[in-house]
């Protein structure tokens, strides 16, 4: 299973440290508008089964661009329920839970 991200605050980190700890996944992106918050997840739990990327949550298209470049089989919304429309929708586009 690979997973996406999006968001990496006090939810996303979170369910990165967990995650480190299981073996269900094969890989783990995780996005965020500051890329040194994926970054510094990323390093927190060295494990090369996660990588970090930059993302605008506001905009359908970029979060399609990354799904598409990270082939996730599901995408975890990790940020404010503002975002929720733009994600949802590029989910729905890009064939992704």
């Amino acid at each position: 299973m690979r997973i996406l991200v999006v968001g990496t605050g006090g939810v996303g980190s979170a369910f990165a440290a967990i995650a480190a700890r299981r073996s269900f996944f094969e890989h783990c992106a995780l996005a965020d508008y500051d890329h040194a918050r994926p970054a510094a997840v990323v390093s927190s739990v060295d494990d090369g089964r996660f990588s970090a990327h930059r993302i605008d949550a506001s905009s359908r298209d970029a979060v399609v661009d990354l799904i598409r470049e990270t082939r996730p089989d599901a995408v975890l919304n990790a940020v404010d329920p503002v975002f929720n429309v733009p994600v949802f929708d590029a989910c729905f586009h890009a064939g992704v839970t």
